[in-house]
């Protein structure tokens, strides 16, 4: 038997006795990769390439033709899609002969539409077309009930409808519902599929280019760029199965990132997070098995085949940990994809990149080998004779390693100077980048900061102090777990303090014209006629809901004007309309009635918001016409108080328009009313014109970035109560002989508790506190490319306190908590004398 497989049979056994440390370094090892594994096959399968979704935009056919509007022209190429909407002659649509001539003999078309159905709910996207055609296979998948004739349409289960109902268009006639189908990629998509749809005509060319009426054709031969560009000629826009890019390899989107965030990723969550916990666990295993090592060395094993026993625990159980691991990520991230796609997602067939799956689980073999490889280097130089008579192994002392802490001292220094430049990049990879130096220097240092911290044991009480004492003796476990935390808790501060920056300077620049809950409605240009039924119409459908009238202003020639200023929102200079409107306006965006206010409009002053855009007393205006240069001018303007602290705005006294030369009309209307979700406002008010526009102010939304911190959160409890409790593990092994001379002389076992628990507290504390300083750093470093995009100074700098509060106070407790309750007996030591 070689010595190999023997030191793997010995691992194996070994592994098999001590289940509960071997399930904790196998968590420590997996979870990254479970992580990063499932992470990539989520992002595999939920991502939609061109081949992919082919089928679901022009189902079995060669090609997918849309007829672009009237004057609308488009080149496609290889490379380059151009288009333009104002360069070409109104020529009538496309016929089918014509697409069969470009084609040649033999090609077959069918009508093909898509856009839009106005229902009472709002608009939903549809398809006319026949779907008994075979060249719609693939575009939806009948589920229930049966396909649609003329008069008839199939659903999407997210409309709530069943076969047999009836589907009610804002402008048409009903349509019976006869099945219902699914999308192939998108389960939530509101949808209508039928041959005969009254479709909304979009109002501009969809930049999509999948959008309008159209055609599938079915070619004899494959479609060639030169058929594109004759088409192109025809006003079509084409989509061709010949003409798809290869996609086959590794999702693109993934991998676009710079290398550096790659590698800064790879580093921290596969290696260095991993060894840093996963080898104080394998320590306990040495200290556990020095009898055992002790008894192969004395029948004639050497210091290799010792070493080579304890990296087989490496290999075998960080083998054990990627297999699982892997195995797990693959079956999570296929079983999450439907999941996320029921939650708004989309989902593509089942697809695992095996050449990324199987680099991290190469990264994840070589974590446990390489956590092992300290243990495996004590063990070959553990003293066989002592190691028998029971006595614990001497330490020699050495002499301070002062040039790891010069190095470390180094690395910080690079690193937050490296962080102050990166502050100044736009892109978020450097800060991260910068990180690393912070990190590997601290975990250089963390030696010193062990013994330093260590210097304070004697003012404590005799548990800690022990304990303390005891983690500054053995540092070469006490340090791999302080690191561990050290790394953990950087990379959660870092991303606390990030994800809260942008929330805040979210909440800080958001700025809105209006007061939240405001209902406005217009419609564009229309006639007088039509103005006075959409205002009637709104008062019908909105009874006793006061409503406010906002006025467009035009010149003698008839063109509209808007009346823009310049104002600054984070960090950058923008454009904004001000509003024209009467006293009864103002006190819905004033939410009060403000005398002064009112007085200042009807003197022909100009209310504004914002004081920053009042200079001298006056607002600069533009007024502003497509096709003329714009015109400025001075208004005398006064600040006011808004009824909400993020509104900003302007508004205009109707006296303005009669002094510079404009007429004002009333095309909008304004009230304060919350719409409830299922209203049928907007489908009503269309009946009157089409292209009526509603909005309802919902003031500042809560971006999700709370629930990632916590999330965080939990990941580092996992992290960090593990591997303190594997280290704390390890201390007891070590504090036998002290606490069987306590118990022995008269300590409660409580005191033997305290003992180990201060272990704990120590190692998640020390570390927690230094953690919290590199990720400070970095955190401040990101927050100016995630709030201030690079443009100015200041960014905005937020600290989650009750995130960092339980990060860096609630995990120290809850590690000593847990190791508190844990059994803490003191068996008898057999002394030699």
């Amino acid at each position: 038997m070689s010595a190999l497989v023997a030191a793997l049979r010995i691992s194996r056994r070994s592994a098999w006795r001590a289940r509960g440390r071997s399930a904790l370094i196998v968590l420590m090892i997996g979870l990254p990769v479970l992580l990063i594994t499932g992470l990539l096959v989520l992002y595999a399968t939920g991502t939609v390439n061109l081949n992919e979704g082919i089928g679901s935009r022009i189902g079995a056919a060669d090609a997918g033709l849309v007829q672009l509007p009237p004057g609308a022209t488009i080149e496609q190429s290889l490379n380059d899609i151009s288009w333009t909407t104002d360069g070409g002659d109104e020529r009538p649509p496309a016929q089918a002969a014509e697409i069969i001539a470009v084609l040649g003999p033999g090609t077959r078309v069918i009508p093909f539409g898509t856009g839009t159905i106005r229902l009472p709910s709002g608009p939903v996207t549809a398809l006319e077309v026949d779907l008994n055609e075979p060249l719609t296979k693939g575009l939806l998948t009948l589920d229930e009930g049966r396909l649609p004739k003329a008069g008839e349409v199939v659903v999407t289960p997210a409309l709530g409808l069943r076969p047999g109902d009836l589907l009610r268009p804002a402008d048409a006639p009903p349509l019976k519902v006869t099945g219902i189908v699914d999308h192939p990629h998108q389960p939530t998509i509101r949808q209508v599929a039928g041959p005969d749809l009254p479709l909304a005509q979009p109002a501009r060319v969809d930049l999509s280019l999948d959008a309008g009426p159209g055609w599938l054709a079915a070619a004899p031969r494959p479609v060639t760029w030169n058929d594109v560009a004759a088409l192109n000629k025809l006003g079509l826009s084409v989509v061709a199965r010949d003409l798809l890019p290869d996609q086959t390899g590794r999702p693109a989107g993934l991998w676009d990132t710079p290398l550096p965030i790659g590698i800064a990723a790879i580093v921290i969550m596969v290696v260095l997070v991993p060894v840093l916990l996963a080898g104080p666990a394998f320590a306990v295993g040495l200290r556990r098995r020095r009898r055992e090592l002790a008894d192969i060395a004395a029948q004639g094993g050497s210091a290799a085949h010792l070493r080579l026993i304890v990296l087989a625990d490496g290999l075998v159980l960080g083998g054990f940990a990627t297999l699982t691991a892997t195995g797990l990520g693959i079956g999570a991230g296929l079983g999450l994809a439907p999941v996320i796609a029921r939650l708004g997602g989309q989902i593509g067939p089942p697809e695992i990149p095996w050449r990324e799956v199987l680099y991290v689980a190469a990264i994840g073999l070589f974590t446990g080998l390489v956590a092992a490889l300290v243990p495996a280097l004590q063990a070959g130089r553990q003293h066989t004779t002592t190691v028998l008579a029971g006595r614990a192994p001497a330490t020699p002392r050495r002499p301070w390693p002062l040039a790891w802490s010069l190095i470390g001292v180094a690395l910080v220094l690079g690193g937050v100077a490296a962080s102050v430049a990166a502050r100044r990049q736009q892109e978020l990879v450097w800060p991260f980048v910068s990180s690393l130096p912070v990190l590997f220097g601290l975990v250089a240092l963390t030696p010193f900061l062990v013994w330093f911290c260590g210097r304070i044991a004697s003012r404590l009480r005799l548990p800690l102090r022990i304990a303390v004492r005891d983690a500054v003796r053995n540092r070469s476990r006490t340090v791999s777990a302080v690191a561990a935390v050290i790394a953990v808790t950087a990379a959660a501060v870092e991303v606390g303090i990030a994800v809260e920056s942008q929330r805040q300077d979210y909440q800080d620049s958001f700025t809105s014209a209006r007061p939240v809950g405001m209902l406005a409605i217009w419609g564009g240009t229309m006639r007088d006629s039509t103005w006075t039924k959409l205002r009637a119409e709104a008062g019908r459908l909105l009874p006793g809901v006061p409503l406010a009238l906002g006025y467009h202003l035009h010149d003698a020639e008839g063109r509209r004007h808007a009346m823009r200023y310049t104002t600054r929102w984070n960090g950058a200079r923008v454009p904004r309309t001000a509003a024209v409107g009467d006293r009864d306006l103002l006190r819905l965006l004033q939410g009060r009635d403000d005398p002064a206010a009112a007085a200042a409009l009807a003197s022909g002053k100009a209310v504004v918001f914002d004081a920053s855009n009042v200079r001298d007393g006056k607002i600069t205006l533009r007024a502003s016409v497509a096709n003329h240069p714009d015109r400025r001018i001075e208004v005398p303007a006064v600040v006011a108080t808004p009824a909400d602290e993020f509104q900003g705005g302007t508004l205009l006294p109707l006296s303005f328009a009669e002094r510079e030369g404009f007429t004002a009309t009333p095309r909008q209307l304004y009230a304060i009313h919350d719409l409830p979700r299922d209203s049928t406002l907007w489908s009503d008010l269309t009946k009157v014109i089409p292209r009526v526009s509603i909005a309802t102010e919902t003031g500042p939304q809560n971006p999700s970035g709370a629930v990632w911190l916590w999330i965080w959160l939990g990941a580092a409890v996992l992290l960090v109560v593990g591997g303190t409790l594997a280290a704390t593990r390890l201390a007891a092994a070590d504090m036998r002989p002290d606490r069987a001379t306590m118990l022995a002389i008269g300590a409660p076992p409580w005191t033997l508790r305290w003992a180990v628990a201060g272990q704990a507290l120590f190692i998640a504390g020390l570390g927690a506190v230094v953690g919290l300083a590199a990720g400070t750093v970095t955190g401040v470093a990101l927050s100016r490319p995630m709030t201030s995009q690079g443009t100015g100074d200041p960014a905005t700098i937020a600290f989650p306190w009750m995130f960092l509060a339980a990060l860096v106070v609630g995990l120290p407790l809850l590690a000593s908590a847990m190791a508190l309750i844990t059994r803490a007996r003191a068996p008898l030591t057999r002394r030699l004398s």
